[in-house]
């Protein structure tokens, strides 16, 4: 039976693949890594709001008070990179060495939440919905993620990036 779980722990595969690709790449392949950043920006972005949008608030519907923790975390988590570190990594000349170092910060904090997520948040959900409710999410991501509303969030979601981008100064923190 489908599952959204194994949905999701396939796409963070496919991300972490994404940053192994561009830690190997070295400061003269640019085009490589506007391509990589771009791929991991397509990828990310729908995962990370269906997450927010559905899965997280499904997960808060039925939580106990040590599992809303694990929710709150996770939401902050998403906030810090689309708020702080994506906007940096792409203010970053991509042949920079600072491109190098935030693609790389980047690729451990997306690790490191996919792997709680993987760990505590999966364990919860298989808790408390049924392997027929994880199905049926499943299918709502798919159908999601084939929808218009898919591409207009992840389009809102990039611009908004994009603009913080903007006032970012490469290799100074905030």
């Amino acid at each position: 039976m489908r599952s959204i779980l194994t949905t999701l722990k396939t796409e963070h595969d496919q991300l972490r693949a994404l940053f192994e690709q561009v830690n190997a790449t070295t400061d003269r392949a640019e085009k490589t890594r506007l391509e990589l950043l771009e791929k991991i920006e397509m990828a990310l972005v729908p995962h990370a709001k269906w997450e927010e949008l559905v899965f997280y608030p499904a997960l808060k519907s039925r939580a106990s008070h040590e599992q809303k923790l694990l929710w709150a975390a996770a939401m902050q988590e998403h906030r810090a990179v689309e708020q702080s570190v994506l906007p940096d990594l792409k203010a970053c000349e991509p042949t920079s060495r600072e491109f190098a170092g935030s693609a790389k910060v980047m690729g451990e904090l997306i690790d490191h939440h996919a792997k709680e997520e993987e760990r505590e948040i999966f364990a919860a959900m298989r808790e408390l919905f049924t392997a027929q409710e994880l199905a049926d999410m499943d299918a709502q991501y798919e159908a999601w993620k084939a929808s218009g509303m898919a591409e207009g969030v992840t389009l809102h979601a990039k611009l908004k990036t994009g603009v913080a981008s903007l006032f970012r100064s490469p290799g100074t923190p905030g």
